[in-house]
């Protein structure tokens, strides 16, 4: 079984300029966590996901020191949040460097990609780099499960 076999076709996804907020209205509204983020041509530019939001949200320095050192600011992150919803666009956000799979890769592959990438959704490109699908864990177990692999 390939990658295509089993991949979304109708995928939602979003252009760089759009505001935060009408992204995330779009994973709320889809029940998703995240977003390929294409061009007018479709093709693959980065990805706005549940976690781009977080990591927008929690001060800078958490990358360098840890969790070890953080401090709780309610007011701090309520101006992030407000900032982000009001000013920001996708592309201030988004993940620019993505893991992508071409539609004709096993699926022991995609899982595998899904494991060591540590990613819950990998964009499916074809060969001029549009999305043409996407997969998600989900789509892998689900096909593990029923035998199709």
């Amino acid at each position: 079984m390939r990658v295509k076999d089993v991949m979304a076709k109708k995928v939602k996804s979003i252009l760089p300029d759009a505001k935060v907020n009408k992204a995330w209205d779009l994973l709320s509204e889809n029940k998703i966590s995240g977003l390929p983020v294409i061009d007018r041509d479709k093709k693959l530019l980065g990805m706005f996901t549940e976690k781009d939001i977080i990591k927008y949200i929690l001060p800078g320095y958490l990358d360098k020191v840890g969790p070890f050192v953080y401090q709780d600011d309610p007011k701090a992150m309520k101006n992030k949040v407000k900032e982000l919803l009001s000013e920001r666009k996708v592309c201030d956000v988004m993940r620019k460097e993505v893991v992508t799979i071409d539609p004709d890769v096993s699926l022991s592959e995609a899982a595998k990609i899904i494991l060591t990438e540590k990613v819950r959704r990998i964009p499916v490109v074809d060969k001029e780099g549009k999305v043409v699908g996407i997969i998600a864990r989900e789509d892998v177990v689900k096909a593990f499960i029923k035998g199709e692999v």
